[in-house]
């Protein structure tokens, strides 16, 4: 069981068919809600475990957006080259913290967002949506756009993409890297972007989770199960994001339309069918 939460975790975390929405929709089709409760510690180790599938991904970028955070910190704090042009790595940092804010402002709406996970219809829609999504970012044109150029109302616009998808059904990658593509992002550097300025939004609602999961206990002799199973999510993470670089770069983004308009049309009818016979 902790090999297949693992795959699951490491597939839907990256390719864009939206997590939060799949999980919404186990829980109201099957009964599922209790599971996630019991195994909480387990669920905040295996996107730990997503979390290291993008670092592996992307580690000399981290690497450099790190060293530049602080060489940055220290030429403010010295007053020295403050008008010259900043290195790619350093804006990319300043970009990633931008995009960062609008998830402040949904901080204000937890809770209601936190009830539409049960709304099985708005989910349903939002799937759909994020197929439309998918489907018509395959047909912007390429743009150009890199962390040299890209600037600050871009990564506001891209920050506000984020956001909006913590609804359930939305995609999250999918519909920043759409948005960055939009807003003339280069396909390759969309992807990085969105997966980049994922790190700060999922390690800080994980250590939010952590204090719960800690709090709530767990059986600690299930745990070296639990480690397989963020291993297996990190490895699938891995290949996950590879397979989005690539689908991305060669225009078959909106080959997981299809995917999400069927999930979704599929849980439209089967919710409100539910609803019928309940009623």
């Amino acid at each position: 069981m902790s090999i297949l939460m693992g795959i699951i975790q490491g597939v839907a975390e990256f390719l864009p068919i939206s997590s939060s929405g799949h999980l919404a929709l186990f829980q109201a089709f099957f009964g599922m809600e209790n599971v996630e409760e019991s195994h909480l510690f387990f669920t905040v180790l295996l996107h730990f475990g997503t979390l290291v599938s993008v670092c592996l991904v992307y580690w000399r970028d981290i690497v450099e957006m790190i060293r530049e955070f602080f060489l940055g910190i220290a030429s403010l704090a010295g007053k020295k080259g403050t008008g010259a042009t900043p290195p790619p790595a350093r804006r990319l940092v300043m970009l990633i913290i931008v995009a960062t804010l609008p998830l402040f402002v949904m901080v204000l709406f937890q809770d209601a967002l936190e009830s539409l996970f049960s709304n099985v219809i708005l989910v349903s829609c939002a799937l759909i949506a994020t197929g439309f999504i998918l489907f018509f970012s395959d047909r912007l044109a390429h743009g150009r756009k890199s962390a040299k150029n890209a600037t600050v109302a871009d990564a506001l616009i891209v920050g506000c993409g984020q956001a909006i998808a913590v609804i359930p059904g939305l995609s999250r990658s999918g519909t920043t890297i759409s948005v960055g593509m939009l807003r003339g992002f280069d396909r390759n550097f969309a992807v990085r972007f969105s997966f980049l300025m994922s790190l700060p939004a999922v390690l800080g609602a994980n250590i939010l989770s952590l204090k719960s999961a800690l709090e709530t206990g767990f059986d600690h002799s299930l745990l070296p199960v639990y480690l397989v199973g963020v291993v297996v999510a990190a490895v699938v993470g891995y290949f996950a994001i590879r397979l989005v670089k690539l689908l991305a770069d060669q225009g078959k983004f909106g080959k997981f339309a299809y995917y999400c308009w069927g999930v979704g049309l599929g849980s439209l009818i089967a919710g409100i069918v539910k609803m019928a016979v309940l009623h």
